[in-house]
């Protein structure tokens, strides 16, 4: 059917017709509108949890930093070195792991960005432009 032929079938109806279409169209429409919201959301979702993931590795690093009197390492380095210098590498050594955890787990929270739905805010804002001026943008 042309768009010319709608407008005719509009002129056709009656104001109660024509508002009960018009409810239903905004009904629907606001249904996408959260649907894509909760996708948008969900997908920041996603990748926030690798990040808070890799923040949780980093938290198990310096436990074991803070605790970096590891058997093997300390007991290996004792042979050459003094007591304490043993056991200040191991803590040196647990000390880079939880830094760069910390950092890659950084880098992924950053790449989340602003976890507002983006695209369904661009969406709504076209649809209320739309809406109050429905001739401009059917010419689009």
């Amino acid at each position: 059917m042309s768009s010319n032929g709608r407008v005719e079938d509009l002129r056709e109806q009656g104001v109660g017709d024509l508002v009960k279409e018009l409810s239903s169209q905004v009904s629907t429409l606001v249904r996408q509108e959260v649907e894509l919201a909760k996708a948008e959301v969900g997908e920041k979702g996603k990748k926030a949890g690798v990040g808070a993931g890799m923040f949780g590795g980093a938290g198990i690093a310096g436990l074991l930093m803070l605790a970096s009197l590891t058997a093997f390492v300390i007991l290996v380095l004792q042979i050459f070195l003094p007591d304490w210098a043993a056991a200040l590498i191991a803590t040196v050594a647990w000390a880079a792991v939880a830094a760069v955890l910390a950092l890659k787990g950084r880098q992924k929270m950053q790449e989340v960005g602003n976890p507002v739905p983006e695209q369904t805010i661009e969406s709504v804002k076209e649809d209320l432009q739309w809406a109050k001026h429905p001739t401009k943008s059917a010419s689009k």
